[in-house]
């Protein structure tokens, strides 16, 4: 008897050692009051985020550009969003701030989406096909 619980305890320990130890750089820090947000991956504020300047642009050749309209998660109200643009995060902002202008209403750009306040699609597309992508409308 005395054997078996012996080796249970052996085994225990060899599970235990098999587990990934917790170390203070696996959490991380995510907010700091005094430079606010942090990248995770290169640990600098977000505004001097080294990971968005390395990232290359997608490939522009073979990309649709999908303009549809959503409610969802929004009481409602109605947002015209605009996926699958090749560009990358910096050049993404500049055009999602210049279709909001064209459109005269607010959005914003949330993890490559751009979203724009109201129901903008025909004009929207007829936008981004002067840039030369080929633009597909989604959705109903």
């Amino acid at each position: 008897m005395r054997s078996a619980s012996w080796d249970e305890s052996i085994a225990l320990e060899e599970t235990r050692a098999m587990k990934p130890k917790k170390s203070a750089s696996s959490g991380g820090l995510v907010y700091s009051t005094q430079h606010g947000r942090i990248c995770p991956g290169c640990r600098m504020p977000v505004a001097n985020c080294q990971c968005r300047r390395a990232a290359k642009a997608p490939d522009a050749s073979g990309a649709v550009v999908r303009v549809g309209r959503e409610t969802k998660g929004r009481k409602g109200k109605g947002v015209t969003v605009v996926t699958g643009v090749p560009l990358a995060a910096d050049a993404l902002d500049e055009l999602g701030s210049k279709l909001k202008r064209i459109c005269g209403s607010g959005g914003t750009v949330k993890d490559g989406v751009i979203e724009i306040q109201g129901d903008h699609r025909d004009l929207l597309v007829a936008e981004l096909a002067k840039f030369g992508w080929a633009v597909k409308r989604s959705g109903g």
